[in-house]
């Protein structure tokens, strides 16, 4: 099979399966295969294509997500490894970065604390921005910790972002802090039915499922947070202004929100005195 007759069936197919975007994801899965780019794919549509190219496509078939396919996904500047032991990072929360960046960019040394690292986005991401930043990422799960650690090797940020194995309900007692971000677990149990396949059956439950997560965050901030210093917190759809009463509430001020790049307000922030 060539690579044009090999994307007409994988779009055929993916859009048979119910997949959203199935000529972009057969583009996808070919470019990765051929060791190409979505554009490359259509200089070579005469070339054959290996054998294992099937194997992938019915893994995208049964709604594994693309990214756990391809094996690694795009955030910011970077190129993270991602598989069923973390969430895939998503457009929005590169919009919690461009926030805390924003409020990194007059410390020439900043001290971050990233709460429930995941993949290590979040916090590879603001190293690799600012190169004076020091970040300190949490995670409670060690499957999650050993692809951050993985991610922060190939992106050579070892050096400069340290993870560690800790709970949130242990406190946030780890030092002194210019920032603290989080993308907290924040879908309700009662939704996740409701949800596309790919996040419903195959992303890690314990980093999707939780109510109040933000708050427990921005609580316990409040022990760590040098005076003047920020908290950035990723929100639901919907639960923005809520969240920035929760914060002000909490003592913090210079509460602001910020949306992502669907108009969705996303991102809330406060200022610890």
């Amino acid at each position: 099979m060539n690579v044009k007759e090999a994307l007409g069936e994988a779009e055929e197919r993916l859009a048979a399966a119910g997949v959203d975007t199935p000529r972009v994801d057969a583009e996808l899965l070919l470019a990765h295969v051929l060791g190409t780019t979505r554009t490359g794919v259509y200089e070579q549509l005469e070339s054959e294509v290996e054998p294992g190219w099937e194997s992938l496509l019915e893994r995208r078939e049964r709604r594994e997500p693309l990214a756990y396919v391809l094996g690694e996904w795009g955030f910011r500047r970077l190129t993270l490894h991602v598989d069923p032991r973390v969430l895939i990072p998503r457009p929005e929360t590169e919009v919690v970065v461009e926030r805390c960046i924003e409020r990194l960019i007059e410390l020439p040394a900043p001290s971050v604390l990233d709460v429930g690292t995941g993949s290590g986005a979040i916090a590879l991401a603001i190293a690799d921005e600012d190169a004076g930043a020091q970040v300190t990422a949490i995670d409670s799960s060690p499957d999650a910790l050993e692809v951050a650690l993985a991610n922060a090797a190939v992106s050579g940020l070892t050096e400069r972002v340290r993870f560690l194995r800790h709970d949130l309900a242990d406190g946030l007692d780890l030092g002194e802090f210019d920032l603290v971000v989080s993308n907290p677990p924040y879908v309700d149990a009662a939704e996740i039915e409701q949800l596309q396949p790919e996040v419903r059956d195959w992303e890690p439950r314990g980093a999707l499922v939780g109510r109040g997560v933000a708050g427990h965050v921005a609580a316990a901030a409040r022990s760590c947070l040098r005076s003047g210093g920020w908290i950035v917190l990723e929100a639901a759809a919907g639960c923005a202004a809520d969240m920035a009463a929760q914060l002000e509430s909490l003592g913090y001020a210079s509460v602001g929100i910020t949306a992502d790049l669907t108009g969705v307000e996303r991102v809330v922030e406060g200022q610890w005195s």
